[in-house]
């Protein structure tokens, strides 16, 4: 049988000279402090997994140690530093006040640096650099854009090692009834860290770990023995509710383009996605694909006639149920991957044995390979994991042989081809789509996700490049790029096709699918004149004309190059009635993950959301204060009752109860 490179049980061997360190168990987090300090010197290089897996609580002691002593210092390398949103003011304040409390606890560890970070009030002895951010919250923040660390996923632990981190934090689970831990939501950068720091010769970095009861216990890559880490902290008293992540609604543009890009994935193949709505809106698509077929056979054809029967479709992907089922291989394990698991679609598994995959892709596979494959085959990989509550319950509760199908690894293994066991992964990943979320395309193909104009970030590259670069290297393959045509509404709607953008994150030369709620285009391969044209049927119609000149000024299609027949019908009101029907009858919920909010929020969440939308120009507002005026009453008494308005006092509280009886009353259906 062949084994991944770098097992788990051989990493510290390979650290030239180094002593197998002493887990030491403490209960105490300032005495890990001391010792952490007592170890490194004043001077700390600290590395942090992104997300979940960072020990809020043990973080917060260490930075403000530092924070209280000039003498010391500390430069933290990290990503995905998760904080609560702010409830704001006014209406959202009265939402999201007693949400925020019951969703993350009233004694949630919110970590002390990503505050000072948005208010550029970090310290001068603390320095923190992220090569991804929190989605859009830092924009403002002149320390976070300066400090910002611009690096594929798969280059982090290489550049890490190379700054000389001299010590790491993690958050970890402790196995059931034994003494190993396990990495369970974050093996994705600790593994690929030990061995950068053992190919330059560097000594070990101090390894501490935060066990988390509450942190699934995951068995397979991502567990170790105890003395893997040099302590081991086990905090007395309640421990935190893990941060999870609110389900958002999904959205008719969302739902058409998750449906688009249902009909491209291919039976047997492999499946990678991101987070989001989108992602959410693409899993339920193939859930429906594979357990009411009837009905997902009729929304393509309500969205977009013939699409099931169409070249692409039939060359590419699929309409019919999954006999053979998929396997998941993403950096990001994700309510959606859980939702596929529970419908029966990721059912296909894979061995890490090159020869036997090989003869089982070919139809070929001995009774051995099948006994093997049933035991120890996993039908999903992935390098984090980061979602709902119901996704940390899920793996939780999984029994052993559904906890087997999962191998939470290193991300050098998920989102990198080659310098791994290549041959390898090319049998495990047969007829991969790989799909990522971008935020604005050009019409030659070029896509903007992470970065804005200017050069401020609004997130990270991440592994959006690795997948996209993977996909034109994996046979039978396809990066698929998902984005929504326009951004704002009314009078301030944006299209997100673009002649061209002062930032790239995808070049053009890796165009290959897009994927508007308007349809798909194939751009691989394809010349820049058809490139445009393909693009442009995927644009909002208001905004096709002036696309069309800007290509005819510089060249790129013919002087008499006109739109496409029925290109006219790119507008929003009208997907949105192609799909009312299957709304109305709950075939595409606003939640298909499952929400977060109690019915009644789930009713204010639309209604404020529309506030929104059409306050968003001063002209908007004042029309929404007039009609507020002479609004009725709302009939939704709970609705009411849980904003705090059923009985408002004073001007500023009866004008808002206004505003909100209208927004209900506009959004009821």
């Amino acid at each position: 049988m062949q084994a991944l490179p770098g097992s788990v049980r051989y990493w510290h061997s390979t650290l030239p000279g180094a002593p197998m360190p002493v887990s030491l168990p403490l209960d105490s987090l300032d005495a890990a402090v001391d010792r952490l300090f007592a170890h490194v010197g004043p001077r700390i290089v600290l590395a942090a997994p992104l997300g979940l897996g960072k020990p809020h609580r043990l973080l917060n002691a260490i930075t403000r140690r530092v924070a209280a002593d000039p003498g010391l210092s500390l430069e933290l390398l990290t990503a995905l530093s998760l904080t609560p949103p702010s409830p704001g003011s006014g209406l959202q304040r009265r939402f999201l006040g007693p949400f925020l409390e019951r969703h993350f606890g009233a004694d949630f560890p919110t970590l002390d640096y990503a505050l000072a970070l948005r208010r550029d009030q970090l310290p001068a002895n603390i320095k923190v650099e992220e090569f991804y951010m929190q989605s859009g919250a830092l924009l403002g923040s002149s320390q976070a854009q300066r400090h910002y660390v611009s690096l594929n996923y798969t280059h982090v632990a290489r550049a890490v090692a190379e700054r000389g981190v001299n010590a790491l934090v993690q958050k970890v689970a402790r196995e059931p009834g034994g003494t190993r831990l396990s990495l369970s939501c974050n093996p994705d950068l600790t593994f690929d860290l030990v061995d950068e720091v053992a190919r330059l010769g560097n000594a070990r970095p101090y390894f501490i770990a935060e066990v988390d009861p509450h942190l699934p216990w995951l068995d397979g890559p991502c567990a170790v023995d105890a003395d893997f880490f040099d302590l081991v902290l086990d905090l007395p008293g309640p421990t935190p509710d893990l941060f999870a992540l609110v389900r958002e609604p999904v959205s008719d543009a969302d739902y058409a383009i998750g449906l688009y890009a249902s009909t491209l994935v291919r039976d047997g193949g492999t499946l990678q996605i991101g987070i989001g709505s989108l992602a959410d809106a693409l899993c339920h698509a193939l859930v429906l694909r594979h357990t009411r077929n009837d009905v997902y056979l009729a929304l393509l054809e309500a969205l977009s006639p013939g699409l099931a029967t169409s070249k692409l479709v039939q060359s590419t992907g699929g309409v019919e149920p999954f006999r053979l089922g998929l396997y998941g291989a993403s950096e990001m394990v994700n309510d959606g991957f859980r939702r596929l698991v529970q419908a029966g679609v990721l059912t296909r598994r894979v061995l890490d044995d090159a020869e036997a995959m090989a003869r089982l892709n070919r139809d070929a596979g001995t009774p051995e390979d099948d006994a093997r494959l049933a035991f120890e085959g996993r039908y999903l990989d992935g390098a984090f994991y980061l979602g709902s509550k119901d996704l940390y319950a899920w793996l939780r509760g999984l029994d052993a042989e559904q906890a087997r199908g999962i191998g939470m690894t290193r991300v050098s293994h998920i989102n990198e081809l080659y310098g791994n066991n290549e041959a390898l992964e090319r049998e495990q990943r047969r007829d991969s789509r790989l799909f990522n979320t971008c935020m604005m395309m050009t019409a030659l193909g070029a896509a903007v996700s992470d970065a804005l104009e200017d050069g401020r970030v609004v997130s990270g590259v991440g592994g959006q490049y690795n997948f996209v670069a993977m996909a034109h290297a994996l046979h039978g393959s396809r990066s698929v790029l998902m984005l929504r045509a326009v951004r704002g509404a009314e009078g301030q709607a944006s299209s997100n096709v673009l002649w061209n953008y002062g930032h790239t994150t995808i070049p053009r030369h890796l165009r290959d699918i897009a994927v508007t709620e308007y349809g798909v285009a194939d751009l691989r391969g394809r010349s820049d004149e058809d490139c445009v044209l393909a693009m442009l049927r995927l644009t909002d119609a208001r905004f096709q004309p002036g696309l069309l000149d800007q290509a005819r000024t510089a060249r790129k299609v013919a002087a008499d190059a006109a739109l496409a027949s029925g290109a006219e019908g790119n507008r929003p009101d009208l997907l949105s009635k192609k799909l009312a029907p299957f709304r109305r009858d709950g075939s595409l919920p606003n939640f298909p993950m499952g929400s977060d909010f109690t019915p009644v929020e789930q009713r204010l969440v639309p209604a404020l959301a529309w506030l929104k939308q059409q306050s968003a120009l001063p002209a908007g507002k004042l029309r929404l204060l007039l009609r507020a005026l002479v609004a009725p009453a709302s009939t939704d008494t709970e609705a009411m009752q849980r904003m705090a308005l059923a009985d408002p006092s004073g001007l500023a509280q009866t004008l808002e109860a206004r505003l909100l009886a209208m927004a209900l009353a506009r959004t009821a259906d």
